[in-house]
């Protein structure tokens, strides 16, 4: 009996040295850099950077397909951070396409008050209870455009501030 003990503890602390060599000497996971860059990030899900939201984006960056200084609405202070995170140089904002600024209006005479809109708006732009009239907070909205497709009677646009 103290013969099976004594090897089934053995072989425990062999599997235990190869797991913690193994952890030290093989590359760690890119998942936990994705969540900590993406955290980085300003979680507008705006697109502007050319992907369909904040994540994707971080992922690029850690697989170093997208450069730090694609993201406009987090700016200079977001490129900061991610390049004392990542250790790679500050890059002034790059250049964005000339896309004329927007904000989302609602035809308020045509809202129906689903919510559906309010619900997709990732930076919370839009106000009203279910059944009732929705606005949006201009100053606050991106024109990321993710409310348009939700709203079920169409009554969304977007209207140029330029």
């Amino acid at each position: 009996m103290w013969t099976a003990i004594l090897t089934i503890a053995v072989i425990a602390l062999l599997a235990g040295l190869a797991l913690s060599y193994a952890s030290r000497t093989l590359p760690s996971d890119s998942g936990a850099l994705v969540e900590q860059v993406n955290e980085l990030l300003p979680q507008t899900q705006c697109a502007q950077c050319g992907y369909p939201g904040c994540r994707p984006y971080a992922k690029a960056i850690v697989a170093g397909t997208a450069e730090i200084n694609l993201c406009p609405p987090g700016g200079v202070d977001t490129i900061r951070r991610l390049a004392a995170k990542l250790g790679k140089e500050v890059l002034p904002l790059a250049a964005q396409p000339m896309l004329e600024r927007a904000a989302a209006v609602i035809d308020e005479s045509l809202c129906i008050g689903c919510t559906h809109c309010r619900s997709a708006c990732p930076v919370d732009a839009i106000v009203g209870a279910h059944q009732l009239m929705h606005t949006i907070i201009e100053a606050e909205c991106t024109g990321c455009e993710l409310c348009v497709a939700p709203c079920p009677v169409d009554c969304i646009s977007m209207r140029s501030l330029s």
